[in-house]
């Protein structure tokens, strides 16, 4: 019970502290691209869209599947493990995701599917997922949550993204007084180049202050990226790479957070040959 207490407050404390102004890790961003730079992701366009823009997925050149470890100071209670499986279509996408925080303690685990169709120069996109959260000696609860979102080329330089998470304002569970987060996204992503990528993003809880997160991305050699990424309330810096040697892609990336330490994330994506 003593190790329990102390998980349940370590994860309060984590939420509080890491995530002032934003919403908590049931919330959380998955892939080590997004992070680089800053999880200014809105207007991303690749497999990872399933867990962060659903209405960007459509944007995918080929179908994928794709792992995640999100490592915090260095407990295994406070590992995310992330999987999806995205599946493209002529003009649309398909996607499975699933994630799982914390240990047999204390646990927070989704499931969702979403789809994403381009509509001219417009992608949307919605999400069904099932999150549970689990204490042992205290039970588990469980809910639905609803995600919209969309993405918009103003021009072949520069994308629009919004995204709405939570929609419904569900609780953690039918016996619950605490809802979970309500996040609304927006985002500008600005790319002279297929090398260089500059996004700037705002991010609002209903409950909380807002932040906002920056972002560049520059492919410094035919197969190798560089990122970083800065974000307010609390400032946090970012930085991370990426390597795709064929069908593989492999990214990493580190969080510095000014009284956390460092948080270590990776991401791994298979890419099947394109049709």
């Amino acid at each position: 019970m003593g190790r329990l207490v102390f998980i349940f407050l370590l994860y309060a404390v984590l939420v509080k502290v890491e995530v002032l102004a934003q919403s908590g890790l049931e919330a959380l961003p998955r892939g080590a691209r997004s992070v680089g730079i800053g999880n200014a992701h809105t207007t991303l366009g690749d497999a990872w869209s399933i867990f962060n823009n659903i209405g960007a997925l459509s944007y995918i050149s080929s179908s994928q599947v794709t792992f995640a470890y999100d490592h915090r100071m260095n407990m295994n209670e406070l590992t995310t493990l992330s999987a999806g499986a995205v599946i493209k279509g002529e003009n649309s996408a398909f996607g499975l995701g699933v994630s799982s925080f914390g240990s047999e303690l204390f646990s927070q685990k989704q499931i969702g599917i979403g789809f994403s169709n381009q509509l001219g120069i417009t992608s949307l996109g919605f999400k069904v997922s099932y999150f549970q959260t689990s204490i042992e000696g205290f039970g588990r609860g469980a809910s639905p949550l609803l995600e919209f979102g969309g993405v918009a080329e103003l021009t072949p330089e520069l994308f629009f993204g919004a995204h709405v998470h939570n929609i419904t304002m569900s609780k953690y569970g039918k016996n619950s007084l605490e809802r979970l987060p309500t996040v609304v996204k927006t985002g500008i992503s600005y790319r002279p180049s297929e090398k260089v990528m500059v996004n700037i993003e705002a991010e609002k809880d209903i409950l909380l202050d807002p932040l906002i997160k920056t972002g560049v991305e520059y492919n410094l050699l035919d197969r190798f990226w560089t990122r970083a990424g800065m974000n307010t309330n609390p400032g946090k810096l970012f930085f991370g790479i990426g390597f795709k040697p064929r069908n593989f892609h492999l990214d990493y990336a580190i969080t510095q957070h000014p009284t956390l330490g460092n948080f270590h994330h990776f991401s791994f994506n298979y890419v099947f040959a394109q049709k």
